[in-house]
């Protein structure tokens, strides 16, 4: 397993910043994520990994988990670049929406498990 690089000094300031500004739907996956309270599985958020920042971060499964809100309806081409260049540096990378999040958060969390279990 690979240590990211945690990206440039002005990329960490950014990711404390965001994680002061979480969306409702990354709240709430927090919420559940935090504290290994799934499975034992460590996530971070907010995490810089080089050039990008990532919702959601766990590190022994190289997983990688975006909250996908309306900003993202207009950002599909863009999206799929960072998850091209993640994925070509060895990352998992998982997306959901909004919605998922907030009207199927057992389903989003048993994807997630499973993703570290395969």
């Amino acid at each position: 397993m690979h240590k990211p690089i945690r990206g440039p000094r002005p990329l960490r300031q950014r990711a404390r910043e965001l994680r002061q500004e979480q969306t409702a739907a990354e709240t709430r996956l927090w919420h559940h994520l935090r504290g290994r309270k799934v499975h034992g599985l460590k996530f971070r958020r907010q995490h810089p990994i080089e050039r990008f920042i990532v919702d959601f971060y766990c590190a022994e499964h190289q997983l990688v988990i975006e909250v996908d809100g309306r900003i993202h309806e207009d950002r599909a081409v863009q999206d799929q670049q960072r998850t091209d260049w993640l994925e070509a540096r060895g990352y998992r990378v998982m997306r959901f929406t909004n919605r998922e999040v907030f009207h199927d958060i057992q389903g989003t969390l048993d994807r997630i498990v499973d993703a570290c279990r395969g």
